[in-house]
C-alpha cells in the first residue's frame, strides 16, 4: 500500500522541529501536528524568556553592587514591566525561526490541532486520518502540580505564566529546590521580590555536586532568599488577601506562589492504547533507538523522560531521523550530556558527579578540584566563588566534570569534548588564552600531572640526581 506520508510528527516542540525540518530538507513528506503554537516550553516558557529575565536580573544586581568598583549609583529604578517587555521582545525575535510559515516554506505540512491514535497505525486530527511509514511523539512535558489542600482554590503560578506578568509579587513562595526554582528565585529576588524557596530535599540542585550546590545555596542566602530545606507544604489559605502556606509548623505569607517541583510528560489526549504504545508516570518508553513498543513509533524529548533539556532533544531528534527515514541503526549515546544551572554563579555539568563516581568506581578514581579563585581573570572581574572538578580514573580517562563559577554553562565545552573524543584528561593542558577563565581548564587537567609526579618518587629521585649531575659537570 502507498503510504501518502514518510512520517507524522506530534508535537512541535525543540525535538519534533528538528526533525520536521531535516526531513523536509531531505525531501521526506511530513506532517507536523501541534496543538497551541510551535516553539515548545523552550521558547515560550523556558530556555528563551527565562535566560531574558536572568539576563535583566544580573545587570540589576552589578548595578546594585557597583560600588564593589568604585562606581556609584545612587538612583537605581528597576521597572518590572519593562524587564518583561525584554523577555517578550527576545520571544518575538526567535519565534519567525520556529514559525509555520517557515516550517511551511520548507515543505511542511503543519497542521493545528488535538489529535489521538485510533489504532496503532493511525492519528487522526481535525477529522483527518494519517497512516504514515512512520510517527514521532514530541509532545514535551508540563509543570508537575502537587496535591496541597487548598493550592488549587487560593492559586499559583508555574514558568507557563511568570513571563507573563506584567507587576512583580512583592513577595513569592517558591515550591520545589531544582534548577527552575532556583534560576526564577534568584532573579525575581534581584529585580526586587522577597523570595522563599521551600525544598523538598536537604540539597538544592540535588543533582548536582553537593559542594557546587552549596556554594549557590550561600549565595541565594546572601541575597537574601529564604531556603526551607527538607519541607514540604501541608495545606494552603488565602487569609486577608495573602496566600499562606503551611509548612514545618510554619505560616508564610506571600502574595504569590510559584510552583516548580518536575515536569510531567504531556500524554494524556493522545490515545496511546490504541496504538499498542506501552508508558508510565515518567514519560513513554522507548528503546536504545528512541522507538516505542510499537516499531513505527518514535519518541524524543521530555515525553520520554530522561534528560529533560532542549539539546538533548534536539540530538534524539538526529537519531530518530536517520532510524524512521532509512534504517533504524542508530542508538543514543547518554554518556557525554552536558547541562547547566544558570544562576549566579552559574553551576555546569558533564557525565558522573564524585558521588556517583564513588559508588561506581570506589577509591580508583582521581579528583582534580581548581579553585576559581586561583585564575586571574576571575580576580580581575571580582567574581572568585567557584571551583572545577574533574573526575578521572587512575589512567586519566574523565568520568565528568562540574564547574561552578562565572561562565561554567560555556567553560564545560572542552571538557565535553574532551570526552567525547576520548581523551585524556592532560589533553586540556593546552596552550590557553591569558588572562581568561578557560584556564581553569588546563589548571585543572594539569593537577593530574602533579599529582602523578607527587606519587613517583622513583622518577624524583632520578631527576634529583640528574640536575645534580649537571651542576656537578659545571653546566
Amino acid at each position: 500500500m502507498t503510504k501518502e506520508y514518510d512520517l507524522v510528527i506530534i508535537g512541535g516542540g525543540s525535538g519534533g522541529l528538528v526533525v520536521a525540518s531535516a526531513a523536509a530538507q531531505l525531501k521526506a513528506k511530513v506532517v507536523l501536528v501541534e496543538k497551541h503554537r510551535l516553539g515548545g516550553d523552550c521558547l515560550w516558557y523556558g530556555c528563551v524568556p527565562s535566560k531574558s529575565l536572568i539576563h535583566a536580573s544580573r545587570i540589576a544586581y552589578q548595578v546594585q553592587n557597583s560600588h564593589n568598583f568604585g562606581i556609584y549609583n545612587d538612583n537605581l529604578q528597576i521597572k518590572f514591566s519593562e524587564a518583561i517587555n525584554h523577555v517578550q521582545q527576545v520571544i518575538s525575535t526567535i519565534e519567525p525561526n520556529d514559525s509555520p510559515e517557515r516550517f511551511r516554506g520548507l515543505g511542511v505540512d503543519v497542521i493545528f490541532g488535538d489529535g489521538a491514535f485510533i489504532d496503532e497505525n493511525t492519528f487522526q486530527v481535525n477529522q483527518k486520518q494519517f497512516k504514515p511509514r512512520n510517527f514521532v511523539i514530541s509532545t514535551g512535558s508540563s509543570p508537575k502540580i502537587p496535591d496541597i489542600q487548598g493550592l488549587s482554590e487560593v492559586g499559583f503560578i508555574t514558568n507557563e505564566q511568570v513571563f507573563s506578568l506584567t507587576q512583580l509579587p512583592k513577595s513569592i513562595i517558591i515550591m520545589g529546590g531544582g534548577a527552575i526554582a532556583c534560576e526564577l528565585g534568584q532573579a525575581l529576588r534581584r529585580l526586587g521580590a522577597q523570595i522563599t524557596i521551600i525544598a523538598s530535599r536537604n540539597q538544592l540542585l540535588p543533582k548536582e555536586d553537593s559542594e557546587a550546590a552549596k556554594i549557590i545555596e550561600n549565595q541565594l542566602i546572601e541575597e537574601g532568599i529564604r531556603i526551607i530545606k527538607s519541607g514540604k507544604a501541608e495545606k494552603v489559605e488565602l487569609i486577608e488577601g495573602k496566600k499562606v502556606v503551611f509548612v514545618k509548623g510554619e505560616k508564610l505569607i506571600a502574595e504569590e506562589i510559584l510552583i516548580s517541583i518536575g515536569r510531567t510528560p504531556n500524554l494524556k489526549s493522545l490515545n496511546l492504547e490504541k496504538a499498542k504504545v506501552k508508558y508510565n508516570n515518567q514519560g513513554i518508553e522507548v528503546n536504545h533507538k528512541l522507538q516505542t513498543s510499537n516499531k513505527k513509533i518514535y519518541g524524543c524529548g521530555d515525553v520520554i523522560g530522561g534528560y529533560q533539556f532542549t539539546h538533548v532533544a534536539g540530538y534524539e531528534a538526529t537519531i530518530i531521523l536517520q532510524n524512521a527515514l532509512f534504517f533504524p541503526t542508530k542508538k543514543v549515546d547518554y554518556r557525554v550530556i552536558p547541562w547547566a544551572t544558570f544562576t549566579s554563579p552559574e553551576l555546569a555539568r558533564v557525565g558522573m558527579n564524585e558521588t556517583q563516581a564513588r559508588k561506581f568506581y570506589g577509591d580508583n578514581i582521581i579528583i582534580l578540584k581548581q579553585e576559581i579563585k586561583e585564575v586571574d581573570r576571575a580576580q580581575t572581574e571580582g567574581n572568585i566563588k567557584g571551583f572545577s572538578k574533574i573526575i578521572v580514573t587512575l589512567k586519566g580517562d574523565i568520568l565528568g566534570a562540574t564547574i561552578i563559577g562565572e561562565s561554567a554553562g560555556e567553560l564545560i565545552h572542552e571538557i565535553v569534548l574532551a570526552m567525547k573524543n576520548n581523551l585524556k584528561v592532560t589533553a586540556l593542558t593546552g596552550i590557553h588564552i591569558y588572562p581568561t577563565l578557560s584556564e581553569i581548564n588546563s589548571k585543572t587537567g594539569l593537577l593530574f600531572t602533579k599529582q602523578k609526579y607527587a606519587k613517583n618518587q622513583g622518577l624524583q629521585n632520578l631527576l634529583s640526581k640528574f640536575f645534580s649531575f649537571r651542576r656537578w659537570l659545571g653546566f
